[in-house]
């Protein structure tokens, strides 16, 4: 029977890479001379630092181009408030999301039930195992699926038929 499974995964070399790049670009900048504005890492948690809100702002905006060009999906990041910090620094947190949470998989699953296409959906941990009798029926269910989830950063593997 034909299947495929719907997961949200990030590249974690390529976040590692595009906060390298971002944390260059903004070493080399001339508006950042003399300021103390970087990104720090810890596994999918970043921390943006930077002396003022508008300056925060610059980059975040230089590290989500540098995710852009890397092909990281910036929908899967979940921005934070802005904190003051010693003196007059800020910081602002950013979560990388990944995996598909449950109430997105219910989500998902509901659509496809809704929809009355010949198709089992089921949720298996983090993904959404989708079977039906034809390829057709779920190429449809991709489409489907894409077009009405839109707020969330999604990949279709291991088609097998």
């Amino acid at each position: 029977m034909p299947s495929f499974d719907i997961v949200s995964e990030l590249d974690k070399p390529e976040i590692k890479n595009a906060v390298e790049q971002a944390n260059k670009e903004v070493a080399n900048r001339f508006d950042f001379k003399g300021s103390d504005a970087r990104i720090e890492q810890a596994e999918l948690v970043l921390t943006l630092y930077a002396d003022d809100d508008f300056k925060l702002d610059q980059v975040q905006e230089v590290l989500n181009a540098k995710l852009i060009k890397r092909g990281v999906d910036i929908r899967c990041m979940e921005l934070g408030k802005s904190e003051k910090v010693s003196g007059n620094k800020v910081k602002r947190g950013a979560t990388l999301k990944s995996g598909l949470e449950t109430e997105l998989s219910k989500k998902i699953v509901r659509l496809l039930k809704d929809s009355k296409m010949k198709v089992n959906a089921s949720i298996q941990g983090e993904s959404v195992r989708v079977s039906g009798a034809k390829r057709d029926v779920l190429q449809d269910a991709i489409a489907l699926v894409r077009k009405s989830i839109t707020d969330f950063p999604l990949q279709y593997q291991n088609f097998r038929d």
